[in-house]
């Protein structure tokens, strides 16, 4: 009988008569101490020889001796035979030698039949030996030799199987064909065998196949995905509970330079996801989680797109298991929602993700974890320096909770108990987020999810957000600058949902630059809702007037807004209206005007308080936000109008002519006209007229038609006619004198107006609710704030003529 048929021998023959086999390799096989001398002289001479061919018709009498053995249940012998040909042969310095022992072992194995499963390590380790060979025959030898073995053990080769895969997957890099042909048949019978097979051991097999799967060879790594497609593809295996030892092996794969093992990678990646997708509560998520977030951060597009899908296909699947790995998600998944079209199937599948992972914060993540008290650090006072980078943010380092109970978790879906035992990692959530807004070089759309973000762990987390308040406001601030409108208007969404939050409510001290112990101080009249306790997500413009949500960060936000104004004009000439209009929709506009009113009312630099008052003057009378403000202070018939009337007014004095125009809005018509009077008394400059020219336009504004409508009762109304002339007689003869002449000239003849009727209620029973107001006391303080303007004017050119002589000399 004949070895199996498999591989065959690419030497030529060589006749090697069975004298020798006779004379020489039985004896000293046998051990036959007579003639052991001369069996070693004539090995000596069979090795000077080289004779190849030879071997084979020796591997026949072995066979032969090992069944003889078999039938005599001689198992001393037969391991006699086996440790000879081992020895001797197989582990020989002699090429040849080496070539006999290996057909050698292989004839023994099939001698044995199913008796070989008793002796497969003696059989297998000098085999596996030979595959170390620098000869790459005798490599080949080995691999034709270890084939006939195992398809003669069959399943009885699986308790040697690591150290067969070991051997073969050095072969499957071997640089000789011939080799590398001789170990993928060797390779598809072992893959047959495990594949038929309920014993293979799995678990000892993986810490092999996870130290063999960084292999940097394409053939290793080919050879590797071949293995881990077979044993998926087992119903008896259970591959997916040592994914997570794997899963980093086989993303790195994934980026091979070969398209042929990058898709066998992706086809095995495939099939771990639809078995993940079809039995989610046996997967270990939390344990692949950081796996995914390194991969979801790399330069190759395909590893990024497919640990994007990853990571999508987990938060949806595990929930609220994911938890605490939100800051290293979101360090993964943020900037690439900035992404362009190139990448766009990235950038698609990262909005889901962020998106999905922003659903699992709930309210009860705000609530008190009272088994684990965390000591709270005091808050940084508020400023506008930059918040030093966190080490672990921007290294990328994940911090997961060091809970065991949460890493371990792994079960679908979540259940109440396993909310208990996850905890948002709300402090990692907020370094990643303020990263991300320090950086200057994301892009619009990171920096738009990264405020909603900060949105939404304020509406549902508001306690806990507010902890970071004070390291998170400075910028907030310095994003109102931003060159995006959709970015401004999410940022102050976010300032306002702080300002307005009752858990932003501070007790027994209210901010610092709230305080001013100076006299005279004028209080901001904030007052207190009824429903301070209800959902933290009420907006202040569902709130009537009389109920604004503002809390102690409302002036901290409108004194830093004002000094960003004031420090950055072109913020303010850009930008301003725009960004105080938006947040008189977010927030309660009577109290944004009220407290800005209130803080300009201290302002040192006067040049900013007049400019920053025209500009909320033009805001409070052109925009449609402001309807419902205007109608408030129009008849200043509650106790709430009139206080801000007198608030604004007072502020209002920094620039004369937004003083007149509020006195025009409010229907203090006498009042205006005595503050005309006094612009006779004021140093009148280009810019003064040009605002005079812009009340003019106002005039003529849909906003005013009720004040035009009123020259028609010219009785009643005689000091706003006095007025209009006032200002008729400060412009110089230019367009809008013509304008204001003309309306003026429309003017009825009042003895033609009169009514037959008389019992007509005049403007001053109108004007009774406003009888109150101490007007002789505004003037007093119109004057006073315009005596220092004055003053402020002549330092000013003081020391610009100064400067001019300094640069003459």
């Amino acid at each position: 009988m004949e070895p199996a048929a498999g591989l065959r021998p690419e030497s030529e023959p060589f006749a090697w008569n069975q004298r020798v086999w006779r004379g020489v390799c039985l004896p000293l096989l046998k051990n036959s101490a007579p003639e052991w001398s001369r069996a070693r002289g004539f090995v000596m001479t069979l090795r000077r020889r080289r004779r190849t061919a030879a071997l084979l018709t020796a591997g026949r009498e072995e066979h032969w001796l090992v069944r003889e053995f078999v039938a005599q249940n001689n198992t001393s012998q037969i391991k006699h035979v086996i440790q000879i040909l081992s020895q001797e042969f197989a582990l020989s310095q002699h090429p040849h030698s080496r070539k006999g022992g290996l057909i050698g072992l292989a004839a023994c194995s099939i001698a044995l039949g199913k008796d070989s499963g008793l002796y497969l390590k003696e059989l297998i380790e000098p085999v596996l030996t030979c595959f170390n060979d620098a000869d790459s025959r005798l490599r080949y030898y080995a691999c034709e030799a270890l084939y006939n073995i195992v398809k003669v053990a069959r399943g009885s080769v699986l308790p040697h199987f690591n150290v067969l895969f070991d051997g073969l997957s050095k072969l499957a890099a071997d640089p000789d064909p011939n080799v590398k042909s001789g170990s993928e048949l060797l390779d598809r019978l072992l893959k047959d065998i495990v594949t038929e097979s309920n014993q293979f051991d799995l678990v000892g097999f993986i810490p092999l196949l996870r130290e063999r799967i960084y292999s940097n060879n394409q053939y290793a790594r080919q050879f590797i995905i071949s293995w881990i497609l077979v044993l998926e593809s087992v119903p008896d295996i259970n591959l997916l509970d040592y994914l997570p030892e794997i899963l980093d092996g086989l993303f790195q794969i994934l980026g091979d330079n070969s398209k042929e093992i990058r898709k066998m990678c992706e086809v095995a990646l495939g099939e771990f996801l639809k078995e993940i997708k079809k039995n989610p509560p046996s997967v270990k998520f939390a344990e692949m989680a950081n796996i995914l977030v390194i991969h979801c951060q790399a330069a190759d597009d395909l590893i990024q797109l497919t640990a994007m899908c990853w990571m999508r296909e987990f938060i949806q699947l595990a929930g609220r298991v994911m938890l605490p790995y939100s800051s290293g998600i979101l360090t993964a998944v943020l900037p690439c929602l900035s992404y362009d079209d190139r990448k766009k199937n990235i950038k698609e599948v990262a909005n889901v993700c962020n998106q999905s992972l922003m659903k699992l914060v709930i309210p009860e993540d705000d609530e008190m974890d009272e088994a684990k008290q965390v000591t709270v650090p005091p808050a940084e006072p508020a400023s506008e320096e930059p918040v030093p980078e966190p080490e672990a943010v921007s290294s990328g380092a994940l911090d997961a909770s060091g809970d065991s109970s949460v890493s371990n978790t792994g079960v679908f879906p979540a259940t109440s108990s396993e909310r208990i035992q996850v905890t948002l990692n709300l402090d990692g959530i907020v370094q990643v987020l303020d990263c991300h807004l320090h950086d200057t070089s994301i892009g619009m759309m990171t920096r738009i999810a990264v405020l909603k973000w900060l949105y939404h762990l304020y509406i549902k987390t508001p306690r806990k957000m507010f902890r970071h308040t004070d390291s998170l406001f400075p910028i907030l601030l310095r994003t109102l600058s931003d060159e995006s409108d959709e970015v401004i208007l999410k940022d102050l969404e976010v300032l306002a949902e702080i300002a307005s939050s009752p858990a932003g409510q501070t007790e027994g001290h209210g901010p610092s630059e709230a305080a001013d112990p100076r006299p005279g101080h004028v209080e901001l009249h904030i007052p207190v809702r009824n429903s301070q306790l209800s959902a933290s997500g009420t907006k202040g413009l569902e709130c009537s007037p009389s109920t604004p949500t503002m809390n102690s960060y409302f002036y901290k936000f409108m004194i830093n807004l004002l000094k960003r104004f004031s420090s950055e004009r072109k913020l303010l000439e850009t930008r301003g209206a725009f960004i105080i209009r938006q947040l008189c929709l977010l927030l309660n506009a009577e109290n944004i005007f009220h407290s800005m009113a209130d803080i300009l009312l201290r302002e040192e630099d006067l040049k900013f308080a007049s400019t920053m008052v025209h500009t909320l003057n033009t805001i409070l009378l052109t925009s449609s936000e402001l309807f419902q403000l205007r109608n408030q202070l129009k008849d200043l018939r509650t106790p709430e109008s009139r206080n801000l009337f007198c608030c604004l007014y007072r502020s209002w004095c920094h620039n004369p002519v937004t003083t007149v125009s509020l006195c025009f809005l409010t229907q203090n018509y006498k009042h205006a006209y005595d503050l005309i009077q006094k612009f006779g008394d004021l140093e009148v400059t280009v810019d003064f007229l040009t605002e005079v020219d812009k009340l003019v336009q106002l005039i003529e504004c849909p906003i005013f038609t009720y004040l035009r409508l009123q020259l028609l009762d010219v009785k009643n109304n005689p000091y706003l006619i006095k007025a209009l002339y006032g200002l008729l007689m400060l412009l110089p003869q230019s367009s809008a004198f013509q304008l204001l002449s003309h309306r003026l000239q429309c003017v009825p003849n009042p003895e033609l107006m009169q009514s037959a009727d008389g019992t007509r209620a005049s403007a001053g029973s109108k004007r009774s609710a406003a009888s109150n107001i101490d007007y002789t006391e505004l003037l007093q303080h119109f004057d006073k704030v315009q005596h220092k303007h004055l003053e402020a004017r002549h330092q000013r050119a003081g020391r610009a003529e100064q400067l001019e002589r300094r640069g003459v000399l």
